[in-house]
């Protein structure tokens, strides 16, 4: 009876979360922001990573309270500890930005949660890990690349524009001209200027 008693408390616990989460949600489309962001740090504070998140956004915009980078921060990481994927692309984010870089842990810490992003099919996660293997202080290019054809896969037009580089300069695959024009031009189709200038030249 006591461990039914406990499963129906965690349910119900769960449902308002929830329905706070949405309450949280409608109030923002509808511009009661301070409304929406007291939904959310209800809903956040019973646990619910959906919510911590949403709090982690409102906190980074100021939407309904305060902006505040540390407080943003602090809240993507309990979402990105729950594994949602976009709070540890924007924890991530957050750690490679705004610490310095000799906190190697730190370092390390962002690297795997972009990881776990990109694999959960967070394109940002992919693009930004991309370019992170191929610019990095020791480039691993093969990575960046495999990384890049996921972005580029799930339709960013940057990815494919760095695509078409890796493939022009022969970075992590063997040089092939006529697979970059390639990136370039499915780049260049869906609005890269970058990948424009490349195919002019």
């Amino acid at each position: 009876l006591e461990e039914a008693a406990f499963q129906l408390q965690q349910i119900f616990r769960i449902d308002i979360s929830i329905a706070l989460n949405i309450l949280g949600i409608e109030s923002m489309r509808a511009g009661r922001y301070s409304i929406a962001y007291t939904c959310f740090k209800l809903a956040a504070d019973r646990g619910y990573s959906k919510a911590q998140f949403n709090v982690g956004l409102c906190y980074e915009h100021g939407r309904g309270t305060e902006k505040d980078l540390e407080k943003a921060a602090f809240y993507y990481y309990q979402a990105a500890s729950s594994c949602h994927p976009m709070a540890q692309y924007r924890y991530a984010r957050h750690l490679l930005c705004h610490r310095p870089e000799h906190e190697w842990h730190r370092h390390r810490e962002a690297v795997t949660f972009l990881e776990q992003a990109a694999v959960a099919g967070i394109t940002e996660a992919q693009a930004y890990l991309g370019v992170f293997y191929l610019r990095g202080l020791q480039p691993k290019e093969q990575r960046g690349l495999k990384y890049l054809l996921l972005a580029a896969k799930n339709g960013d037009a940057q990815s494919r524009y760095h695509v078409g580089v890796c493939y022009e300069k022969g970075l992590g695959v063997q040089q092939n001209l006529a697979e970059a024009m390639r990136h370039y031009r499915e780049s260049a189709a869906a609005g890269n200027r970058n990948a424009r200038e490349r195919l002019q030249v």
